[in-house]
């Protein structure tokens, strides 16, 4: 076997660890598919051909190849997110053009893992918007390339869904990771509040956002997560035996009031409240009592936390709608920073999750936007564009606890379809297990057909 691009994570560092594959033999693989494919997927800012290579060599000497979870798996960085000797741009003009000094913590502990950074994934200007796009390129979803691939994880979920990379590294502030995930058919976890080390902007957006993996099976995504956590989570899944019947809630209602879902989304919780019940599971039809207030609670934690990481940059220098965003978000700082919004979230939602195990909803309600210039575009516009596709992220930011995608399905246009799966903080081990059963149940496929 010599075509390593499209296999998994954990079928690349088996070979590796079994000197069946070197580093350099799939680094290489995966940088010439890059090079095939971005032009038209847009999922770079940097790709690392030069620095990527030389890692993996540094891989392939390590002592301790054959203990590395990790061993020689190519992946992707989300632009936020500092990568030693490279810019962490953050999607934006007013951001420094210098070399970061240290990895980011999860970087670092990837690279530990012997993981191989082969690009920096593009972003929408600070990680605002559910569209990736602006001033360093547009990411499409592979599946489509009509359609943007989601945000603000948008980069990092097109290169896996094309092949480009296994897994990747993105974070999720109003659904960053979940968003683009369900657009480009693929598995993710935003874990719960402290499972992952964050470090994201000034105040990791009030505590609002986490990192986590992007992959495209379950398998995966438990390996990456058990890494970035560094323990704190489980690598393997709980026995059959031990886990019990969860009590599954499905809710087809809108947290935002007035957004309708569509209905492939709604087919697809439907569909996989089938599947869970038949895999033993307790499912019953039940709405979280979500509050009037929740869209506004929403709104001003979002562009507060715009507005502290806009602090420090040239105003002449960001988008329209981000300085907007950040304009808006200033009046609300000291408000959100109490985080009395969020303590009454959680206390209002707590009750519902006492007779529920786990949630599960449509991971959007409609198909994502056409790629496009949405930087251009005035900040109303952006907000009811994002409103409408992804009402069912926010909630789970304002109360820190694990949400993860999941695809199921597939769109009239052919590109997937996926559910979201919400539990209790502590449950992230769970929400895998319920995943990994519907992907037994009813497999996905992995990679986007080529461009």
């Amino acid at each position: 076997m010599t075509d390593w691009a499209g296999r998994t994570a954990v079928e690349i560092a088996a070979a590796v660890r079994e000197k069946r594959a070197t580093p350099r033999e799939v680094v290489a693989d995966h940088l010439n598919r890059i090079e095939r494919l971005d032009g038209r997927v847009g999922a770079f800012r940097e790709v690392r051909a030069e620095a990527a290579l030389a890692e993996a060599e540094e891989v392939g000497a390590r002592a301790d190849l054959g203990e590395l979870p990790l061993a020689g798996v190519p992946v992707a960085v989300k632009d936020n997110l500092p990568v030693r000797g490279e810019s962490t741009r953050n999607g934006s003009a007013a951001t420094p053009d210098t070399p970061a000094g240290d990895d980011h913590v999860t970087v670092a502990r990837l690279r530990a893992a012997g993981a191989v950074v082969v690009g920096l994934t593009n972003v929408p200007e600070l990680c605002v918007f559910g569209t990736t796009e602006g001033v360093h390129g547009t990411a499409r979803n592979p599946w489509d390339p009509t359609r943007s691939a989601g945000g603000s994880s948008g980069g990092s979920a097109a290169a896996v869904a094309a092949g480009m990379a296994p897994v990747a590294l993105g974070n999720d502030g109003m659904g960053s990771l979940r968003i683009p995930a369900a657009n480009c058919g693929l598995v993710t976890i935003k874990p719960g509040h402290g499972v992952v080390p964050a470090g994201l902007g000034d105040g990791d957006w009030f505590g609002m956002s986490e990192n986590g993996p992007l992959a495209t099976t379950v398998e995966d995504a438990r390996l990456m997560l058990a890494v970035l956590a560094d323990g704190l989570v489980d690598g393997e899944p709980p026995r059959r035996e031990d886990s019990g019947v969860l009590r599954v809630a499905a809710s087809l209602r809108s947290p935002l009031a007035g957004v309708t879902v569509s209905r492939p989304y709604a087919g697809a919780v439907r569909e996989a409240a089938g599947v869970l019940m038949k895999a033993g599971h307790q499912v019953r039809r039940a709405d979280p009592p979500y509050p009037a207030s929740l869209g506004l609670t929403a709104l001003t934690h979002w562009t507060a936390a715009t507005s502290v990481d806009a602090r420090e940059l040239d105003r002449r220098l960001l988008a329209g709608r981000t300085r907007v965003h950040a304009a808006l978000g200033r009046r609300f700082v000291r408000t959100v920073a109490t985080g009395e919004g969020r303590n009454g979230l959680r206390e209002h939602l707590e009750p519902f999750f006492a007779e529920h195990d786990v949630l599960l909803t449509p991971a959007l309600a409609r198909r994502s936007p056409v790629a496009g210039p949405w930087h251009e575009r005035g900040w109303l516009r952006n907000v009811a564009a994002n409103s409408a596709y992804s009402p069912f992220t926010p909630p789970w930011n304002l109360t820190g606890w694990p949400a993860m995608t999941v695809p199921f399905g597939t769109l009239p246009s052919g590109a997937p379809c996926a559910v979201q799966l919400v539990g209790l903080p502590g449950s992230e081990t769970a929400l895998l297990e319920v995943a990994g059963r519907i992907e037994a149940l009813r497999p996905w496929r992995r990679t986007a057909p080529a461009l």
